[in-house]
């Protein structure tokens, strides 16, 4: 029985320094990695880049929210002074997500086999999945990764979800943030599993998909890698 199953999370970002610790873990900028000893650093060197960043994850998110940053900013020029908040206040005290971090695997025995070029070839149709089943632009996608170093490889892609949505009090668009333009509810992501599901099988790919409909709690990455790392043991 094919026990390899097609996984893909989604875990939204929250603040600014959130989005820092990720980037530093997803571009390896630490020494050692006590959290998670499955990383041979000295591997590290073959992972790969889908979509590189050469800075840091809260200086590109900058980058690539410029307009909004300056469409904040004209805001708080005529905002009560009590009421001003910096672009970075606005966005870590909005509870909302201020990007999205998708991850895809599958299960150990899925990889045995597979040559660097194989896994390539995979992570490339992840990203299909981002732009053409998620919808994102490519300049919506921060940085997207390959690691090779741990023991099952998986792909880590960082979205801003970054719109001009239409505001009924000034009559005009205005930039946000909205991870629910993509990932609506619990219901739309089963659809999105089942389509990521089918785009694997359709390039020949021989997973299944997750539990559809399962109760169980929706864990973080880290946790997940965690748990995921207890069973490959036992």
């Amino acid at each position: 029985m094919n026990l390899n199953y097609a996984i893909f999370r989604s875990e939204p970002i929250m603040t600014i320094n959130d989005l820092a610790q990720i980037g530093s873990h997803n571009k390896r900028e630490k020494k050692a990695y006590q959290s998670n000893p499955d990383i041979k650093l000295e591997l590290t060197k073959d992972n790969i880049e889908l979509v590189p960043l050469t800075e840091k994850y809260v200086k590109g998110f900058y980058n690539l929210t410029k307009e909004y940053k300056k469409e904040h900013n004209e805001r708080m020029k005529t905002e009560r002074e009590d009421r001003k908040k910096t672009f970075k206040q606005m966005l870590d005290r909005s509870n909302n997500v201020i990007a999205d971090e998708l991850m895809f695997t599958a299960t150990n025995e899925f990889f045995k086999d597979m040559t660097r070029d194989d896994i390539k070839k995979w992570a490339d149709t992840c990203m299909e999945f981002i732009y053409k089943d998620l919808g994102y632009k490519k300049e919506q996608v921060l940085h997207a990764t390959v690691h090779l170093d741990e023991k099952t490889p998986h792909v880590h892609c960082l979205v801003v979800p970054l719109i001009k949505k239409y505001d009924k009090r000034t009559n005009n668009e205005r930039y946000t943030i909205s991870k629910k333009q993509y990932i609506r509810d619990k219901i739309h992501l089963s659809e999105l599993q089942d389509k990521y599901h089918k785009r694997l099988t359709d390039k020949g790919y021989d997973l299944e998909r997750g539990i559809k409909g399962s109760n169980r709690k929706h864990i973080k990455i880290k946790e997940y890698k965690r748990i995921n790392r207890e069973l490959e043991k036992k």
